[in-house]
């Protein structure tokens, strides 16, 4: 495993209701921000719950910060932010992580901090239904962000916001990586690659191209992750 490595996958093979939606899959992921790009179906979900250790493996290994995934040594060392809202509605912002931050076993003031980073300390005590997309996404990435995780795993977390949105997400996300947390991100909107310090293409659950977005877009010979995304699935196919 490599030195810098946060998430080592050899082999990897998952089958769900009898169909393959992962084979043979072998990646490393460091630290920084890392995109997960492709289209809707291509397995996405699938890698992250594999990563985060929630989904049964047919074959090969992934390790999370030198151990197994999944395994009660790296558990509280990894934060998850699933597509479905994963607070309460009825609830304020800091009612919720409150209520999280017990179930989690993690103190009092983690939900101080996790409002902090995330930037809804003007609204920690609005009700969660009164809030914005942005900031529910917010509510959502905080709860993730509890105990302060080495590697946080967001799944689709900027689907159906507007640029400015998401454009404001990806700088939080990059605030989090700097402070030392390995991000990784999926997403089925090309344009978000050029956010990314590096990337991960997928397809039909395999990875097509791996590295940062400036050596993808030179290896498919293309200016744009979009074209490099479409030259590499033509070059596949060929």
């Amino acid at each position: 495993m490599a030195s810098d490595a946060v998430v080592t996958i050899e082999a990897l093979r998952v089958v769900r209701g009898g169909n393959v939606v992962l084979e043979g899959l072998d990646l490393v992921i460091g630290p920084g921000v890392t995109g997960l790009l492709g289209p809707s179906g291509c397995g996405k979900s699938t890698l992250l719950r594999s990563i985060v250790g929630v989904q049964r493996i047919a074959a090969g290994t992934v390790t999370v910060l030198g151990v197994e995934a999944g395994s009660p040594a790296v558990r509280d060392r990894v934060g998850y932010q699933t597509q479905s809202s994963s607070v309460y509605d009825d609830l304020t912002v800091t009612e919720n992580l409150r209520f999280f931050a017990r179930v989690l076993g993690r103190s009092a003031g983690t939900v101080d901090e996790a409002v902090a980073a995330v930037d809804l300390g003007s609204h920690r005590d609005s009700v969660v239904s009164r809030l914005s997309g942005g900031q529910r996404s917010r509510v959502g990435l905080a709860v993730a962000l509890l105990g302060k995780p080495d590697l946080l795993v967001l799944d689709e977390p900027t689907v159906g916001l507007d640029p400015v949105l998401r454009r404001d997400l990806w700088a939080l996300f990059h605030r989090i990586a700097d402070a030392g947390t390995a991000v990784l991100v999926s997403s089925h909107v090309m344009d978000e690659a050029e956010r990314c310090d590096h990337l991960l293409l997928m397809r039909e659950g395999r990875i097509l191209a791996q590295g940062t977005p400036a050596a993808i877009k030179e290896r498919a010979g293309a200016t744009d992750i979009e074209s490099a995304f479409l030259a590499l699935v033509e070059g596949d196919a060929a």
